[in-house]
């Protein structure tokens, strides 16, 4: 028993795995707000890259690179 008393106090005392569950957190933070947008306007956001590709394909990207 004394020596689960021990090893918990060292694992309490451990600060390494702090960092990296502040980086999880705060990618999350950005993440998932961005990926709830994604979802929401995914129907938005296929169309505009379907013209956009549509324009790309047929020559109406409104820039000539040989002027």
């Amino acid at each position: 028993m004394n020596k689960l008393k021990t090893m918990m106090g060292r694992m309490h005392r451990d600060e390494k795995g702090a960092d990296l569950v502040e980086y999880v957190l705060i990618i999350a933070a950005v993440a998932l707000p961005v990926l709830g947008i994604v979802i929401w306007f995914k129907d938005e956001i296929g169309t505009w890259i379907s013209e956009a590709f549509e324009e790309v394909r047929d020559g109406e990207g409104g820039t000539d690179p040989g002027s």
